[in-house]
């Protein structure tokens, strides 16, 4: 998988937001260390979380399986803008069979499907990915045929989310009793934070993933 960070919110968006509600301006130092304290203060010490809010993040999460997005769609509290099996599948029906299974159909269809470290698993997937092709080339249409995709299946997304529910993501989500995916997916997005805003999040990121 791969996560790229391409927008951020500046940090004394929030540190001004959090001033206007006592009205101590003067005593911002223009981002510095008293401004960022703040934010870790009255955004985590304090709870009054929703001042975190007024930060957003926008992520382009590419090469993750649709078992994950699944599992990523149940943070309500975020955008989605996913590639779209209606319009995308033809990729398939141009590919040649991915059958019999051997070392150079394996790496071929590794393009389209997340491979797990279990063998009956990952060639369970392959058969289900010639079967989709199988039925495009039957000239069956995308709305029907994407009933048959692989969970493996290779999807990609544009994901914005503020930081409040980025901190409730990251504990979750790191979690070892998170699927081991979506736990991979979220120490990659915290490892794409800035680094000046992964403090706010730190203390919410667990355990390391193990690949299943």
């Amino acid at each position: 998988m791969q996560v790229t960070l391409k927008h951020y919110t500046p940090l004394d968006i929030c540190s001004m937001a959090i001033r206007t509600c006592w009205q101590s301006f003067e005593k911002s130092d223009n981002g510095g260390e008293k401004d960022l304290n703040l934010i870790d203060r009255i955004g985590n010490k304090n709870k009054h979380s929703s001042t975190l809010e007024h930060l957003y993040y926008n992520f382009y999460i590419q090469d993750i399986s649709r078992a994950c997005l699944q599992e990523l769609a149940r943070h309500r509290m975020a955008s989605y803008s996913v590639k779209s099996s209606r319009y995308t599948l033809k990729e398939i029906k141009e590919e040649l069979s991915f059958l019999p299974i051997n070392a150079d159909n394996i790496l071929r269809a590794e393009k389209y499907l997340v491979f797990t470290k279990s063998e009956s698993v990952n060639i369970a997937s392959i058969k289900a990915l010639e079967n989709l092709r199988e039925i495009l080339c039957q000239n069956i249409h995308n709305d029907l045929a994407k009933y048959a995709m692989p969970e493996a299946y290779k999807t990609e997304l544009h994901w914005s989310i503020n930081a409040r529910s980025l901190q409730n993501f990251l504990e979750l989500r790191t979690a070892r009793q998170a699927l081991w995916e979506i736990q991979e997916l979220a120490h990659t997005i915290f490892d794409s934070l800035p680094k000046e805003h992964q403090y706010i999040f730190e203390e919410k990121v667990s355990e390391p993933y193990e690949k299943a």
